[in-house]
């Protein structure tokens, strides 16, 4: 029934002192011999070899490995072999930045051992989607048949894109709107801080995150920006009325993926697929199609900030504090309220529509609604987010320090990359291999 859909996201709820910070990124594998990405054979040893030596558990599918899991964390392999870390929900930044420096150390010895390094990046700088390796994962295939019916750039995401993203807890459904409402607002904000991805197959490809250009062109259905965060009435239903009506991809049976791409969870819900006919829809099937939904914050048991590039273990950290420090201090949530508070939709669909490109130069609406830079309005936020750190009382503003060095600079990644690009090396991607592995 609708209604236990409702309840399912309802259910995330809590106070405030059980609120956690659960941290996601991916990487790229690349091998160090000929600077191509890892295939599936390199990265099966790899997961194998995390693990024997450390105390993960395997995650199996059929006879292949695709991941690991330990104490609330995952590892997990993305389409092309880009490399995810799912942490566990941690209760401070420090914890959440430890677990990925440690996941980074073991991961980093052990692809040593196979000629294999990591990439922290937006985008791949270097690889055609025809060269990128496809993982042996049976509900990525139905993806990758169904994407081009939708879009252009499909493709481009599964197997060309990684990203850094926090999940984060709300206290109530009125709390989850605020919350909703700020973070898709200011959204464009972390896309410029962290905007790294200027380069495709070997050349400047016009963006300063082409990461973000891609999911312009990816599915109308399931992602992009959600309007009706901001509109009267916004809350759990409204949300889970919004992913009823997003197509599904497949539907998870006895161990297999079974392709109901473009049919309707309504359908399902009454047993009417022709797929798999007489079979209803569990609640486990609406976990899974839940993931298949990617607009820029997304909703389930909690919140996820879905608008930054990839990249290295310092940003990796630095995207959780941005986040943490808005969201979970009230002071934060009510100052970032009112800088967006004067917004119009135009407003904010400019910013979503433009970041990708223009980043920190963007002109934009900033307090009651006057005009600033994108560069002036990710200042603020920063003061911000610090400000809520600091009253969380954890010593956690350390890591807004790369962010905050970012914008006092006034350039971002992606203009640094630019410029090392065609004045240091020539248009020669080369040295981005040693410059830019984590």
């Amino acid at each position: 029934r609708r209604e236990d859909l409702v309840e399912y996201i309802r259910s995330g709820c809590r106070p405030q002192e059980l609120w956690r910070i659960g941290t996601e990124h991916e990487k790229f594998a690349f091998r160090l011999s000929d600077k191509k990405r890892a295939e599936y054979p390199e990265i099966e040893a790899m997961l194998n070899k995390l693990v024997t030596d450390y105390p993960w558990e395997p995650i199996m599918e059929k006879d292949n490995i695709i991941g690991a899991k330990l104490d609330g964390q995952s590892v997990t392999l993305e389409p092309g072999g880009q490399l995810e870390l799912s942490g566990a929900p941690l209760e401070t930044l420090h914890e959440t930045c430890a677990e990925t420096q440690s996941h980074l150390e073991q991961l980093k010895a052990i692809a040593a051992e196979h000629g294999v390094a990591f990439l922290g990046l937006g985008f791949d700088p270097v690889t055609t989607d025809e060269d990128v390796p496809m993982m042996p994962k049976a509900r990525y295939k139905i993806m990758r048949a169904y994407m081009p019916t939708r879009g252009t750039r499909g493709t481009e995401m599964m197997f060309r894109s990684c990203t850094i993203q926090v999940n984060l807890d709300f206290e109530s459904e009125e709390d989850m709107v605020r919350k909703a409402r700020v973070s898709l607002a200011l959204q464009p904000v972390a896309t410029a801080l962290f905007a790294n991805s200027p380069l495709k197959e070997g050349k400047l490809n016009g963006f300063q995150s082409y990461r973000r250009h891609v999911w312009d062109d990816v599915d109308p259905d399931r992602c992009g920006y959600l309007p009706m965060v901001f509109e009267e009435g916004f809350g759990f239903e409204r949300y889970v009325d919004y992913a009823l009506d997003v197509p599904m991809y497949f539907v998870y049976r006895h161990g297999k993926y079974i392709d109901v791409s473009g049919k309707s969870f309504r359908d399902f819900m009454e047993g009417k697929l022709e797929a798999i006919p007489g079979e209803v829809a569990t609640m486990q099937d609406w976990e899974d199609h839940l993931t298949t939904i990617f607009p820029e914050i997304r909703l389930k048991r909690f919140l996820e900030m879905r608008g930054a590039d990839g990249g290295p273990w310092n940003m990796i950290c630095a995207l959780p504090a941005l986040w943490v420090g808005l969201l979970y201090d009230r002071q934060a949530l009510d100052e970032a309220e009112e800088l967006m508070s004067s917004w119009t939709t135009a407003d904010m669909l400019h910013m979503q529509e433009n970041v990708a490109t223009e980043a920190f130069k963007l002109e934009c609406a900033g307090r009651d609604g006057k005009p600033t830079t994108m560069l002036e309005l990710a200042r603020e936020v920063l003061r911000i987010s610090r400000g809520g750190l600091e009253r969380r009382g954890h010593g956690e503003e350390t890591f807004l320090t790369k962010l905050e060095a970012i914008a006092d600079k006034g350039t971002t990644q992606a203009e640094d990359l630019e410029f090392k690009f065609t004045k240091l090396w020539n248009g020669n991607i080369d040295p981005l291999f040693v410059d830019g592995f984590m």
